[in-house]
């Protein structure tokens, strides 16, 4: 077992090993309706807007953090843009501004309670996810319709006859991997993350840096909502709900850790296309709504326990690797 372990350690690896294998078994199950374009294109819809919400919640996930409220915020954004659209005739531009300015409100709000007061991540978050969807409900209602065109284009244009989401979403994978790979910024959540103290003697402003995290985890799920709005063409006080145990179970089959300190982007894109792809699966395969909300808890208990024997194994390993070592030196020859 310990020779597959380094590939085991390796997210990328093994989850492009299981989308893969997924596809054959499901090729090879229904020939007819699931190795087509149209098929793989709705996919790529699907979970366009999970992968944007990923992003930022892996970054958060390398700092050490996470965030509970990102699926409220999502109803929150395209709510708040709605409703200055519907009944108050704003213009599509400033209601999608508010919308976001809203979210980066509610993203300052959790970091800053967190880092400076002193509040569990858990608790203020799953608060601030009953906060916001009540706004949500306020905002939308039983939902929104009949928003200008130029506001619903941005969600329903297509590219190469791809929907616009998947490319918003490429963008956002694409560039943020190159951040986070090449920029001293995000580089220093990876120590925050490692060990926070540590970090903190070095110099890194640890609170102001994770405060920043939950901000921008606020804006990428904002823009998810504004997309998801756009796409709809209506504002639903419903739209993410369930989406942050979706996220997080993307994010740490993709490769983070609950510890904090690991975790790459492209493992965030790659978690949340395995979770599309389990999701279409099991809608072509007809299993029951129940049981898929039962499926994504079981994945998210069985990547977590993943992560939790992985971690057992590496630390194992390194005592095993130094003991010897330092016996050597303690008795010379």
């Amino acid at each position: 077992m310990k020779t597959y372990l380094p590939y085991l350690k390796d997210r990328i690896v093994t989850l492009s090993l299981m989308i893969a294998l997924l596809c054959v078994v499901m090729a090879a199950i229904y020939p007819d309706t699931f190795p087509t374009r149209e098929n793989f294109s709705q996919i790529l819809l699907n979970l366009s807007i999970d992968t944007i919400v990923a992003v930022g919640m892996m970054v958060l996930l390398i700092a050490g953090a996470f965030d509970l409220s990102v699926g409220s915020v999502v109803a929150f954004s395209g709510g708040l843009a709605g409703h200055l659209m519907y009944f108050y005739d704003v213009n599509f531009m400033v209601a999608i501004g508010a919308g976001l300015a809203g979210s980066l409100l509610i993203g300052w709000i959790n970091g800053y309670l967190i880092t400076r007061v002193g509040i569990n991540p858990m608790i203020q978050t799953l608060a601030m996810m009953g906060i916001v969807r009540g706004f949500a409900l306020m905002l939308s209602g039983a939902g929104i319709q009949n928003f200008p065109y130029e506001f619903i284009y941005i969600g329903q244009s297509k590219l190469l006859s791809l929907q616009a989401p998947i490319w918003y979403m490429l963008a956002v994978v694409l560039i943020f991997n190159y951040l986070v790979n090449n920029t001293v910024f995000f580089r220093r959540y990876y120590y925050i993350g490692g060990n926070e103290k540590a970090a903190t003697l070095a110099g890194i402003r640890v609170e102001r840096m994770k405060q920043w995290a939950f901000v921008l985890t606020a804006l990428l799920a904002g823009i998810a909502g504004i997309l998801l709005s756009s796409r709809l063409g209506a504002a639903l006080s419903t739209s993410g709900r369930g989406l942050e145990l979706r996220v997080i179970t993307a994010v740490i089959l993709g490769g983070a850790s609950l510890s904090g300190g690991q975790g790459r982007i492209w493992g965030a894109f790659l978690g949340s296309a395995f979770m599309g792809l389990v999701n279409n699966a099991l809608i072509i395969g007809r299993v029951s709504g129940y049981w898929q909300e039962v499926i994504l808890g079981l994945i998210l208990i069985a990547a977590v326990g993943l992560d939790q024997w992985l971690q057992k194994q590496s630390a194992v390993r390194t005592i095993s690797e130094i003991t010897p070592k330092a016996a050597k030196n303690e008795l010379p020859v």
